[in-house]
């Protein structure tokens, strides 16, 4: 009888493997049943060939190849409902996230972020949806990365870091919405670079706002590249230190050629953008952690446009501490006051500002989930309405 020679080990791989590169190495072994028995050499040299593609097909399969491409893609994501007292009245699935990211190899990967506010959009709805993020990363070395596409800016706390759990207070802080119009993202091209101190610095080109002539208010300026207008490029850039455990203290400066993206020259605004704060979390016990938040953020807008309105200069800043403790059942509990003040309109000569005292507490049933509730109490300008309320939420993240 003729035979067709394979070791155990070969066997039981290409058993394995039947209908894959297997099948092909069965196919080449009943094909010599025709032919005249072949010498050791040769069944030698087949078993060998068998073995690497055998050995090539599991490596793919392995790796990330088209049968494993799930083993490097993950999927994330947090949400928030919240109910807002007051003169609102109001319950509202505030918005839904999902993240999805990918690694292609060890030094190419994937960030998105898709995002649903309000739990409505449409025409007449009063949500949107939304790309937050789409990004790819180069690890260009062990400390250097480069990024293109669609990305957060690195200014302030909250802007890349919003997750309900990781911050205090149903709604984000004013001044990280007024002044610093987070949340906020651009078609950018940068790189970030990590060193062993726990620096990192980041850079930044980007599309930059297109603020209305006759507003010049930032948040009313976000394109959320949605046939964003390109005229004029924006650069940003952030140091950030965080060698010491527990603390982050960054800043960052943003310059916009034309805030307006105006195709006439003599109506264009540059504006600059600076930020910094303060971040810090210090364990005071095994169960207990003191925080403290602080942060400033200024712009200066040229133009004299911006100047008749008063926004050519816009500062906001807020002071946050808190204190958390951690239960034998692993939930913790956290209080916290923010005293914030914010003026979009500063360069005028009358007070404008609006400042903001919030109290409250968060309690956290898991890490990853969060129940929220504060009273805010408001000083508006004069001829506008203070918002004092009470706010409650859920929030989690996974």
């Amino acid at each position: 009888m003729k035979k067709c020679l394979l070791s155990g080990e070969n066997l039981a791989r290409t058993k394995a493997l039947l209908m894959g590169t297997g099948a092909a190495a069965l196919l080449s072994c009943s094909t010599a049943l025709a032919a005249d028995p072949p010498s050791p050499a040769d069944m030698w040299k087949q078993i060998q060939q068998n073995q690497k593609a055998i050995e090539a097909t599991a490596d793919a399969m392995g790796s990330g190849g088209s049968q494993g491409w799930w083993n490097r893609t993950s999927l994330g994501g947090y949400g928030e409902v919240h109910y807002n007292g007051g003169d609102k009245h109001e319950i509202d699935v505030h918005r839904f996230v999902l993240f999805v990211g990918h690694e292609y190899s060890d030094s190419v990967r994937l960030f998105t972020e898709f995002e649903l506010e309000h739990a409505l959009a449409g025409d007449g709805k009063p949500g949107e949806v939304e790309l937050e993020q789409a990004w790819i990363e180069f690890d260009l070395n062990k400390q250097t990365s480069a990024r293109a596409g669609v990305v957060l800016m690195p200014i302030g706390i909250l802007n890349e870091t919003h997750e309900p759990p990781t911050f205090y207070g149903v709604e984000r802080n004013r001044v990280e919405n007024k002044i610093i119009p987070s949340t906020w993202w651009e078609a950018a091209v940068g790189f970030a670079h990590t060193m062993d101190n726990g620096l990192r610095i980041d850079a930044l080109a980007h599309s930059g706002l297109d603020v209305p002539n006759g507003t010049f208010l930032p948040r009313s300026g976000r394109q959320k590249v949605a046939e964003a207008t390109a005229r004029k490029p924006a650069f940003t850039g952030r140091i950030r230190y965080t060698g010491i455990p527990g603390l982050e203290v960054a800043s960052s400066l943003q310059y916009q050629a034309d805030m307006t993206q105006a195709d006439a020259v003599d109506v264009e605004s540059s504006a600059i953008l600076f930020e910094a704060h303060v971040d810090y979390k210090k364990p005071i016990s095994k169960n207990a952690e003191l925080g403290f938040r602080a942060l400033f953020a200024q712009w200066d807008i040229d133009g004299q446009t911006a100047s008749d309105l008063g926004r050519d200069e816009q500062i906001g800043y807020y002071i946050e501490p808190s204190v958390k403790f951690k239960m034998a059942s692993g939930n913790a509990v956290g209080f916290f006051a923010r005293y914030a003040v914010d003026d979009n309109t500063a360069g005028n000569s009358t007070d404008t500002e609006t400042s903001e005292f919030v109290i409250g507490a968060n309690y956290w049933p898991h890490d990853n989930v969060v129940l929220k509730v504060d009273y805010q109490n408001q000083s508006a300008p004069e001829g506008t309405t203070d918002d004092d309320r009470l706010n409650a939420g859920i929030g989690f993240n996974f």
